[in-house]
This record gives structure tokens, sequence and C-alpha cells, in this order.
């Protein structure tokens, strides 16, 4: 994944989902479903996308008003979903909708593998200013039918079984942001040793290669914490903080490093001749997608709290 950033940040989202949403469908999905979506998703034949966001329930996930409304062996859904990444592109998506009432709030939640091209869903994009490949738009369910068959994980429970694979997707995001602060120092620095001024490679001065320097100590700090994040994943052992941490740090330290980088290149680093235009508005969306800043910090604070208290 943090090589593909290093390529193109918009290609890594594709990995980004089907990693997230893959780990949720095989770990939560009938296991006939898992394996017919699966085989689908990892091949490259379909894309998946995850739609949690709604017009009233962003950072207040359990807000939820999308509904899924038992009808025999199937649900009716009824609602929209919002600023869904690959919204207009996904052939199937995860879906969270509530099942009980709204003082139930997140235990009222389940979650739903939903082909897309079911009678009763349609599709708009927005017309935002990054990650353009991938498109963000509304989803929008119509009385869509879908069999029980599909619920993943346990009706009522959802929320909160499915959610707790967002800890492997921030580490994941942390990455993706790393990728594409490599790929602009690495171009910082060439570009350092070949421009010239006063007589000198630009890198010999301080003013140049100082602010490259501390992106380099901040790079690796951050790269490192997503890789033990990941690491304490795989030991089977707490790493909710650590993900929140890289989720809220990743984002904003890359459009720090991807700023420094088109300013070691002067006026040049201003045109679209370079990337640091399309890679600062690509990663600027991940300070506000897929967990705000703040949420990320309660997060933290919450779980250190619970660790500390008395």
């Amino acid at each position: 994944l943090e090589q593909i950033a290093y390529g193109d940040f918009n290609v890594s989202y594709v990995n980004l989902l089907t990693s997230l949403c893959g780990q949720i469908v095989s770990s939560h999905a009938k296991p006939e479903v898992a394996k017919e979506w699966m085989d689908l998703v990892v091949t490259g034949k379909k894309l998946i996308a995850i739609a949690l966001t709604e017009p009233s329930a962003g950072s207040d996930a359990a807000r939820l008003k999308l509904k899924a409304v038992r009808d025999g062996k199937d649900f009716i859904l009824s609602g929209e979903k919002t600023s869904i990444s690959m919204a207009t592109q996904a052939d199937v998506a995860v879906v969270f909708a509530r099942t009980g009432s709204e003082a139930d709030k997140a235990r009222g939640i389940s979650a739903f593998l939903v082909p897309m091209d079911l009678p009763g869903v349609s599709r708009t994009a927005f017309d935002d200013i990054g990650t353009r490949p991938v498109g963000r738009g509304s989803i929008f369910f119509d009385g869509v039918r879908v069999s029980e068959d599909m619920m993943l994980g346990d009706e009522g429970q959802g929320f909160i079984q499915v959610m707790q694979g967002f800890d492997y997707s921030r580490a994941l995001i942390g990455l993706q942001c790393m990728g594409v602060s490599r790929a602009s120092l690495d171009e910082a620095w060439r570009y350092s040793q070949e421009r010239e001024a006063f007589g000198k490679p630009i890198g010999e001065f301080q003013g140049v290669s100082f602010p490259l320097a501390e992106a380099e100590t901040y790079y690796e700090a951050c790269r490192n914490l997503c890789l033990r994040t990941l690491w304490l994943k795989d030991q089977h052992l707490p790493h909710t903080a650590e993900a929140a941490m890289c989720k809220w740090w990743a984002p904003k330290l890359a459009c720090e490093i991807i700023h420094q980088c088109l300013l070691t290149h002067g006026h040049g680093g201003y045109g679209a001749d370079y990337h640091f235009g399309q890679r600062y508005r690509d990663v600027l969306g991940l300070q506000i997608g897929d967990g705000t800043a703040n949420i990320m910090k309660m997060i933290i604070a919450r779980q250190k709290t619970a660790e500390y208290a008395v």
C-alpha cells in the first residue's frame, strides 16, 4: 500500500478499501457470501466501498437514520449515505443501517453487504478538489430489498463489531500518507542537488536542507508508528490509541511535508508540471474523512484516561 501510494495516492485507495472492507466481510459475512464477493474483490474484478456517513451523521457516526426494516427473510433499506469514496464506481458496499430504534444508538445498528446494482439504489458524484479519480458522492436507498444473508455480524451489533476494523485502516491510511510524503521528499532532495544558486547546489544552504532534514525526522517517526500499530494488531494486542495517532498525525504531517517540498522547488513547484498540488489536495481530504483529528484525539484521550483511572 505504501509503495503504491508512492507512485499514485489515488490508486492506493483501491488497496485501502479492499483491505478494510475485505477484513470486515471475511470476518463477519456468511462463509458463502464472503467467498463469492472476496474472490471478485481481491482479484480486482469488483470494487468495494464502505458506506457509513450520512447527512446528519458524520463524526457522530452512531446517529444514523438510514433504516433497515425486516420483511420476512429480507430487509428493506431506505435512506441516504453521503461523502462515500468510490460512491459511483463501487460494485458493492458495506452499508450501515439502523435496525433498532434511535434510542438504541450504536446498539441498534447493523451492517449489510449491498450490491450496488439492486433496484432502488441511485448515486450522485461530488465535484471535489482532490482524489478525483477515486471520486466521492452520495448513495440513495429507495426501498432496497436485501437478503438477511447479506447481514455482516449480528443484528444490532454490526456497528460495534465492524467498527473494530477501523483500527486497521487507520494505520494503513498513515502508510498511504507516508508513501506520498516519501515521493515528495525524494523529489525535493534530488532537486536540491540539481538546482544551483550562488555557485553551488541549493542543498548546501541550511535554509534549504534543514527543513527537509526536519521533515525526514518526522517522516521516520510517523512511519514507524504506523508499522508498530500494525505489529500490535498482528500480535493481537490493543492498538486502538496507536491507530488513532496514525490517523490524525499522518495526514497532517503529509500536508506539511508536501508543502515544504513544493517550496523547495520554488516557483516551479507551484506549477502543474510537478505533482505537489495534486498530492496536497488528495491528502488534505484525509484530515476530514475516515475520522477527524479531534475524534482521533478523543479516542486517544479515552483510552489513556481508562488506562490511568484510579
